[in-house]
């Protein structure tokens, strides 16, 4: 089975699923395809703008899906989850479950998608990221061993249509390392621009002529290091002359020990990732 012939459920109609459902449509996936649970009248009236089915009801939506996206608040997952489960209780085959929802662990999912009849569905966790709301995301992805290729195949399919980079990890834990590096990575790469921004500023430029300055140029950079076949450590050695003014700002950063600033931002978001796993899991 294909993406297109599949029939997809979203529960939560957030930025997120939002993104995920206007990638699918602009890939030709037919709307009526996809039934979109969402509480919030607001989300559920913008989401239906794109000719998807809405609910309120999540039971309803994904009865008989073939692939079930939980987009919704880790706080309520659990609920939702066993929700889900009590409905498929007569179903032969099970879905497909997709989690987005952050810090929920495989086993938790697992144990709460489990129906009375003593079945799981088989579950896939998502690290998107936010420039997927532009069709620029980065995404790390884990299944559980029950997976199948073909499963997998069809989360690849839906990811391409928000992901330029979906990763598959072989172990859960190094979700949180995604989540360190990736998914809280366009909030390191935000302040470092804001702070290149403010001193610009203080040098004389407006902040509308640095912030465009900025913004091109990290989106530039992007692009190379996207596009090269060169490492990152060579990119810089390359815009990098000998006594230039590249190499004072570089030396500037190796004075104030740029390398164990950012070492310890992504170990601390990876950390905290695996904690609010455990906690999460316990609600």
């Amino acid at each position: 089975m294909s993406l297109h012939e599949s029939t997809l459920a979203f529960i939560g109609g957030g930025n997120m699923a939002s993104a995920i459902i206007r990638g699918l449509v602009s890939q030709s996936i037919p709307p009526t395809n996809i039934t979109v649970s969402e509480p919030y009248e607001p989300n559920r009236q913008k989401i239906a703008s794109t000719g998807v089915t809405t609910t309120t009801d999540n039971a309803a939506a994904a009865t008989n899906a073939d692939i079930v996206v939980i987009a919704v608040k880790p706080q309520v997952t659990k609920v939702v989850c066993q929700e889900l489960a009590a409905s498929w209780a007569t179903r032969d085959t099970l879905p497909v479950v997709v989690s987005i929802a952050a810090g929920i662990t495989m086993k938790s999912m697992k144990e709460w998608l489990q129906t009375s009849s003593g079945k799981s569905a088989h579950v896939v966790r998502v690290m998107p990221n936010t420039p997927a709301l532009v069709k620029e995301g980065a995404s790390g992805v884990v299944a559980s061993e029950d997976v199948t290729e073909g499963e997998k195949g069809l989360v690849d399919a839906l990811l391409r249509t928000i992901s330029r980079a979906t990763e598959w990890v072989e172990r859960e834990e190094l979700l949180d390392v995604v989540t360190g590096l990736s998914g809280s990575g366009p909030a390191y790469f935000f302040a470092m621009v804001e702070h290149m921004v403010a001193s610009a500023t203080a040098l004389g430029l407006s902040k509308e002529q640095a912030t465009r300055l900025a913004a091109q140029t990290c989106l530039g950079a992007g692009k190379m290091l996207v596009e090269s076949d060169e490492e990152p450590a060579q990119l810089r050695k390359n815009v990098t002359s000998p006594n230039g003014t590249t190499y004072a700002a570089l030396q500037t950063f190796e004075k104030l020990g740029f390398e164990g600033i950012v070492d310890k931002a992504v170990q601390s978001a990876t950390h905290r990732a695996a904690e609010l796993g455990d906690t999460l899991g316990k609600l």
